[in-house]
């Protein structure tokens, strides 16, 4: 798979398709690139081409000492987009991904074609913040995989937990084996509790879609709705499911997240 050292770290990628466009994917706090399994069919088969990669502290890429902070892995990509030869792509991230998305905006907007930012905010404001506190306490005693369970309960809908045991007994499977130190996983999760573009969002001029998940509790509606109005001609939509809809409801995802690309080729 491909390795490459820049920006002084090791980073884990994949360049996919053919197509004359391109669109970069950015996975959230403690995702590897095997995040976007759910897409990857689809946005090739709307001609694209795909790169994925690990945010630093995740899979095969390094894990320098953090705290790290969401800025500094936007510069991350944009140092793989530039050794890839990439310009005038579309950016998509969700979660902790939309927050990265956010700052490469403010900080390579030429770089862009359209941005799309999933299940994301621009400050945590007082409730995520809480709960990223208790997270945070909750890995320092009973480690990050125990962590990672509590957040299945955030992240799926209600309908998921009563349909879907197997897979949910798939997923424990995988946390229980996850491969992120308790260090390496806090210095990720500070990103997300420092994350504050608010100030800044106005100088947006990108072509944006703000896209939440109608039954969002990790991520409420009203914070998604907060970084929306601040986006200058931002549009609005919603997705069927919850913070994990790209991978609980996968195919209404991938057509709002398409549909909006495709207005922006």
């Amino acid at each position: 798979m491909p390795m490459v050292t820049l920006n002084g770290l090791k980073q884990h990628y994949k360049l996919e398709g053919e197509g004359p466009e391109t669109v970069v994917l950015v996975n959230g706090l403690a995702d590897d690139l095997e995040t976007w399994a759910e897409q990857m069919g689809d946005f090739l088969a709307a001609g694209y081409r795909v790169l994925r990669f690990d945010n630093r502290g995740i899979g095969k890429s390094g894990r320098p000492r953090g705290p790290y902070t969401t800025a500094q892995m936007a510069a991350d990509a944009k140092a793989l987009v530039d050794h890839l030869g990439l310009k005038k792509f579309h950016l998509v991230g969700v979660s902790m991904g939309g927050m990265i998305a956010q700052e490469y905006a403010l900080a390579y907007a030429g770089d862009l074609k359209s941005l799309s930012l999933c299940c994301t905010y621009a400050a945590p404001g007082p409730f995520c913040s809480r709960m990223f506190q208790l997270w945070r306490d909750m890995a320092k005693t009973i480690g990050v995989p125990t962590v990672m369970r509590d957040v299945t309960l955030w992240a799926f809908t209600q309908e998921f937990f009563t349909k879907h045991e197997e897979t949910l007994k798939q997923f424990d499977a995988a946390m229980a084996t996850l491969d992120q130190p308790v260090q390496v996983y806090l210095s990720q999760l500070h990103a997300i509790q420092v994350h504050d573009t608010t100030s800044r969002l106005s100088r947006i001029k990108t072509p944006s879609m703000v896209l939440a998940g109608a039954d969002d509790i990790l991520i409420p509606m009203p914070l998604s709705r907060q970084l929306h109005a601040a986006i200058p001609g931002a549009e609005w939509a919603t997705s069927k499911g919850g913070h994990a809809f790209l991978w609980e409801f996968p195919k209404p995802f991938n057509k709002k997240v398409l549909g909006f690309i495709a207005r922006h080729r």
